[in-house]
């Protein structure tokens, strides 16, 4: 093996539990996503194996697929929790792996992720360690580790009733491969059935193969390939993105917009962009503590888990006692806190008796 690993299914650092006192926060009117997607992209490539070809059209709305990034420009954080696979079977055996950077897990991704799901059970494979191997600073992450697996199933409904699941390589173990060698890996050591990646995917050692290599190798070595079309962002504030992102911005939905989006506090824009709302997750510690009063939650932004929105008042938010019991509420972010007021006076008497641990936020169409 390679440095393989799988994420842990488990995510004890940020189970959301109301009895054990998590509580969440949202916003009142929800994102919803469809039950029954319509058709909009489609694949424009494909192995051709065992004297069959394989096409599908996505089952996605209009707003799927996404950005795949070069394979060395990937960004990913260093996971706590692994499992390590020792016992010389893949945990992605069998299985379609989608290929790319799913830092946001936002309609790109998800439509990557219901192309596997078309040909075989799905896993998004990513790589861990980058920012070490390149000296990067860290940022934090889009989605808070813990609210992954949260995200990954809610698209069931795309997927074929099945939860995509995340797979994982150490970088530094592949990052000198040449495209011919990473194919190869994924054939004879991970045994993956097939692979999903987006048109302008790039892998190998300096980015050395393209898409269309890809389908060519994946070809050789047995296995299907299928290269889908990126989803366009026709916001007009793309426009203003694609002028701070650099070259290889062409339009396509990505993680790098919903970054940009953030940073300016569109979150009726965010919420495009992700396929759901945007939820902001705190987690108080035994230095950084929650405060309460009898309308305001306060806690530090040392305790944010994942990227929070630019600093200002966020309206139409909700509390979340559960799933099920909501407090309307409203989010102001300064340069110190997060703060959540409500307009129910008791709200000291809910929080204050419990060991409070995490507030969960999320964000609906107000802006800034």
């Amino acid at each position: 093996m390679f440095g393989v690993n799988r994420i842990s299914h488990h995510f004890r650092d940020c189970e959301f539990h109301f009895h054990n006192f998590g509580v969440g926060f949202r916003f009142h009117h929800t994102f919803h996503l469809p039950l029954k997607p319509s058709s909009f992209g489609a694949i424009i490539a494909t192995t051709t194996t065992h004297n069959r070809s394989k096409c599908y059209s996505s089952g996605t709305p209009s707003k799927s697929s996404g950005e795949i990034p070069l394979f060395f420009d990937s960004f990913s954080q260093q996971e706590d929790e692994r499992e390590i696979l020792s016992d010389g079977v893949s945990a992605v055996a069998g299985g379609v792996v989608a290929l790319g950077k799913f830092d946001a897990l936002h309609i790109g991704h998800r439509e990557l992720a219901i192309q596997a799901s078309r040909a075989g059970p799905p896993f998004l494979l990513s790589f861990v360690g980058m920012a070490k191997v390149f000296g990067w600073e860290h940022r934090a992450p889009i989605v808070a580790k813990c609210d992954r697996k949260r995200i990954l199933s809610s698209w069931v409904p795309y997927c074929g009733n099945m939860v995509p699941e995340e797979f994982q390589i150490e970088f530094s173990s592949v990052r000198h491969l040449s495209p011919q060698q990473f194919v190869e890996k994924l054939s004879k050591e991970l045994k993956v059935h097939g692979v999903v990646a987006g048109e302008n995917y790039r892998f190998g050692y300096k980015a050395a193969g393209d898409a269309l290599e890809l389908v060519k190798l994946c070809e050789e070595y047995g296995m299907e390939a299928y290269i889908i079309k990126s989803v366009m962002d026709k916001n007009q504030f793309s426009t203003n993105i694609n002028s701070n992102t650099g070259s290889k911005e062409r339009g396509q939905v990505s993680s790098t917009r919903v970054r940009e989006a953030l940073a300016v506090g569109d979150m009726k824009y965010v919420s495009e962009l992700l396929g759901r709302q945007h939820r902001l997750i705190l987690m108080a510690t035994d230095r950084e503590r929650f405060s309460f009063s009898q309308y305001k939650v306060s806690a530090p932004k040392s305790c944010l888990l994942n990227l929070a929105p630019k600093e200002g008042l966020y309206e139409k938010c909700s509390l979340l006692l559960g799933e099920e019991n909501v407090m309307l509420c409203r989010v102001i972010i300064d340069s110190k806190f997060v703060h959540i007021e409500t307009d129910y006076g008791g709200s000291s008497d809910i929080f204050g008796t419990h060991n409070l641990q995490y507030l969960h936020i999320e964000f609906g169409d107000s802006s800034t």
